[in-house]
């Protein structure tokens, strides 16, 4: 069998030249630079006309993880993270022992009730 191949394979429908330049409208733009706590700098694109404030001034870089800010010589530190606290770990900070002492018998006085199994005080 020949090969007599077809003049499009391997190209797109619609294709231009090579090295067409008129494939749409490209918004200006300016680029933004940040550092994080390591020294790596991350750049990040922002629309030309987009006010200052709505520019973050700390994002996490993409390299390390780490908080990245727009200060080459101050940038951001790690937050201390708080560790993981349980439900009761915070039900506890709420309630004294006591309280927790009352609301326990209240619940299983309740349960009592409901099972029928309620002795009368």
């Amino acid at each position: 069998m020949a090969s007599g191949g077809s003049a499009i394979r391997g190209s797109r429908v619609g294709a231009g030249p090579m090295g067409e330049q008129d494939h749409g409208f490209h918004a200006d733009r300016i680029a933004v630079q940040y550092w994080d706590a390591l020294g790596n700098e991350t750049v990040r694109y922002f629309a030309a006309g987009l006010p200052e404030e709505e520019i973050p001034e700390i994002i996490d870089c993409p390299t390390s993880g780490l908080p990245a800010g727009r200060d080459q010589a101050n940038p951001p530190q790690l937050a201390k993270n708080e560790p993981y606290k349980t439900h009761l770990a915070y039900v506890k900070e709420r309630r004294t022992p006591e309280e927790a002492e009352q609301l326990l018998e209240e619940a299983l006085q309740q349960l009592r009730i409901r099972r029928g199994t309620a002795v009368a005080s």
